[in-house]
């Protein structure tokens, strides 16, 4: 009995770790510069892990050239467009009449290489061509332009380039903060001083305050650090400025008139004789 439930249990724990194993999502392929791992350029591997944010992005395209041609176009980043087909497409064609589909570029033959404010992002490895570009195959080329505050927009064709005898490709170009170098966080000068000034007045209004109310126990505006100080230069201040500015005098000064003879009256020829010696 023992041993049929041991058996039960190791049946039970297998069972457990198959459902574990049907139910973990598979690991999308990335991107896989061209050579092998120990010639791979460690600056295309920093900008691949720098366009990392959009790999889990998906976008579309359309363009229809007259009656003959309307195609969409479909792209990830350092994704395939459909992973269960194993084809490593990147960038896709589908032609919207027919339906059928061309692959342009492949993620395992990816260069990728940058400037002051873009990156170039380069399948290759696609569909070979009919007739055109001596049969070569297809390349699509998507240069990333910088643009603040935007993940990721405005994916877009410009041209396809299948005059020539080789080198053809897929000229694509999309906008992204990705692309943008990053921010200069270095303060001015002025920026420091002001932000120093700023501390200080600060300090010395809240350590002041504390002292004030805690060690001196003063109370109402009293309590603001050297009141009588800032009092006193404020009145100097003011002063000064009606001083200068004042455009006529603070006080008038007073007016005094003369008293004509009409208004003195006739003056007695006797007042003053009280005054004689008798």
């Amino acid at each position: 009995m023992s041993s049929l439930c041991y058996t039960s249990a190791v049946l039970v724990v297998f069972m457990a770790l198959a459902v574990g194993v049907k139910t973990e999502p598979p690991t999308e392929k990335s991107c896989d510069v061209v050579g092998d791992e120990s010639t791979e350029s460690q600056m295309e591997k920093a900008l691949l892990k720098k366009l990392e944010p959009l790999s889990q992005m998906r976008f579309n395209a359309t363009v229809e050239i007259g009656t003959t041609e309307n195609y969409a176009y479909h792209f990830r980043v350092c994704r395939e467009v459909n992973s269960s087909l194993h084809d490593f497409a990147g960038l896709i064609q589908m032609d919207r009449k027919s339906g059928k589909t061309t692959v342009i570029g492949r993620i395992n033959e990816t260069q990728v290489f940058n400037g002051s404010d873009w990156i170039m992002l380069i399948y290759k490895g696609g569909d070979s061509y009919g007739r055109h570009c001596s049969g070569e195959k297809r390349r699509a080329v998507i240069m990333i332009s910088c643009k603040r505050g935007v993940t990721a927009s405005s994916f877009s064709i410009i041209s396809e380039e299948r005059e020539k005898e080789q080198d053809c490709f897929y000229l694509f170009e999309m906008d992204s903060s990705v692309a943008c170098p990053a921010e200069d966080s270095h303060l001015s000068t002025g920026s420091i001083l002001l932000i120093t000034f700023a501390s200080v007045i600060i300090i010395y209004i809240i350590g002041g305050f504390l002292y004030q109310r805690l060690v001196v126990g003063a109370k109402g505006m009293e309590q603001f650090p050297h009141f009588a100080f800032w009092q006193d230069l404020g009145n100097l201040v003011a002063d000064g400025c009606d001083l200068v500015c004042r455009t006529k005098p603070r006080y008038a000064p007073a007016a005094y008139r003369g008293v004509g003879d009409d208004q003195l009256g006739e003056e007695s020829e006797e007042r003053d004789d009280h005054l004689l010696p008798m």
